[in-house]
């Protein structure tokens, strides 16, 4: 894979210049793994070099497992820097799903090779850095550098949902990577929570166990 000049038709490449215009340095912020009854919350952020466009990159959610893996590698080998931030499932239960968020992110952030010189976050503001920050409500629809960042944490959390998976295949975590499905449901209302369970969601803790 080789760098791509950048591409005037892409909105989310777009945006970015825009600010590098006053930012030359962005790095983009996204998590995956917010409303999850099992696992980790993860976070990724990425720098792109000014020039760069990848053919495909928008949000995660947006994409098939196929091709988020391989847009995965393109962004790993294109960008300047990429983090990485994990918050575990007991800690999410002690300080809640949202300061977990912020962790993970803040963690992801320290994880970069280098300093940004601005920081574009998906949703929410982080309060322990001192680098100027822009919330966007939907970020990984607007920025390319957050779309990347959502790639990057999904195929993250996907993949260590597959190892927990191996570890609890009773609960198939591969099948729906921690999520509320009615078939996840259904386990955990005849066999109740595994040690990877956020046993602070009411759906979980609610959860009317066996005798």
């Amino acid at each position: 894979m080789s760098k791509k000049p950048k591409n005037t038709s892409s909105p989310l490449f777009l945006y970015d210049k825009k600010i590098r215009e006053s930012y030359p340095l962005i790095a983009g912020i996204d998590e995956a793994g917010r409303g999850p009854l099992a696992g980790p919350v993860v976070a990724g952020a990425v720098i792109f070099p000014k020039d760069i466009f990848i053919e495909g990159v928008k949000d995660s959610k947006l994409l098939s497992e196929y091709r988020r893996k391989r847009l995965f590698h393109e962004i790993i080998y294109n960008a300047l820097s990429v983090g990485i931030g994990i918050v575990d499932a007991p800690t999410i239960d002690r300080i809640n799903i949202l300061q977990a968020t912020k962790l993970a992110m803040q963690s992801a952030l320290k994880d970069l090779k280098q300093e940004p010189d601005i920081v574009l976050i998906d949703a929410v503001k982080l309060p322990d850095t001192k680098i100027p920050q822009k919330s966007i409500i939907k970020g990984e629809s607007h920025s390319a550098s957050i779309a990347a960042a959502s790639i990057i944490a999904k195929v993250v959390r996907d993949d260590i949902m597959q190892k927990h998976h191996e570890e609890y295949p009773f609960y198939n975590f591969k099948e729906h990577k921690g999520y509320g499905t009615p078939k996840h449901i259904e386990v955990l209302q005849k066999h109740g929570p595994c040690p990877i369970h956020r046993k602070s969601f009411r759906k979980v803790s609610d959860m009317e166990l066996p005798l």
